[in-house]
């Protein structure tokens, strides 16, 4: 993979592969893939197309990197208050409130990348809504294996569908980067966090009294 081209001299115009992936990842969180043209990354990235052709290969390539680069960089609260040695209702207090600082972080565009990435998308661009959507559901399993644990250490009631309130908890992060996108605050986001843990809180307590029942329903059910 060539990381220069040739200025008019004859001599070779190196760049900084990292930092042009960073350039890109940005241009990507802000505008979406499809909307962000091959002239708008030459501009934010310093190069020419022959440059990104020769480091990156494609448009569709590169963004798959800027995904990774997401992961990579971007989603650390999540890692950090998935695996936190605190009881599970603790963990998804400290994802939800690490999700308010980092979709509304100063100096980036707001949200998440992996939900705003592609919202909308032509028939040309569905591979790209796939992988935002593995992305999204990696997450969603990672919410519920941690829900799992908890559920097996007694911290959430028996009857409880930790699939379902994974999927709740997935629904307001992204309801939570949507409203970043549209200009919400970290406190607007923290305020979200709690009504949706207060609303848990009280499921816990419908959960937990219905466990003596003989047909006792999971709660959080479709």
């Amino acid at each position: 993979m060539e990381n220069s081209e040739k200025s008019r001299g004859g001599r070779p115009r190196a760049f900084d592969p990292e930092a042009a992936l960073d350039a890109a990842m940005h241009l990507f969180w802000e505008h979406g893939y499809e909307a962000t043209s091959l002239a708008m990354l030459r501009e934010a990235m310093g190069l020419t197309p022959p440059q990104i052709y020769n480091a990156f290969t494609d448009k569709e390539t590169l963004f798959r990197r800027a995904l990774a680069r997401y992961h990579e960089r971007e989603v650390g609260f999540a890692l950090d208050a998935l695996g936190a040695p605190v009881p599970v209702k603790e963990a998804i207090r400290l994802l939800l409130m690490g999700a308010a600082e980092a979709y509304t972080r100063p100096g980036k565009p707001g949200g998440c990348l992996f939900i705003s990435g592609a919202l909308a998308t032509s028939p040309q661009a569905q591979a790209i809504a796939d992988e935002l959507k593995t992305y999204r559901k990696a997450t969603e399993a990672a919410i519920a294996a941690r829900l799992g644990k908890g559920q097996e250490a007694g911290e959430l009631p028996a009857n409880l569908s930790v699939e379902r309130l994974a999927k709740y908890l997935t629904g307001v992060m992204h309801g939570m980067s949507i409203q970043a996108r549209d200009g919400a605050s970290a406190e607007d986001l923290r305020a979200l966090a709690e009504i949706a843990l207060a609303a848990w809180a009280a499921e816990m307590r419908k959960a937990a009294d219905s466990n003596g029942e003989t047909d006792a329903r999971p709660v959080l059910h479709d």
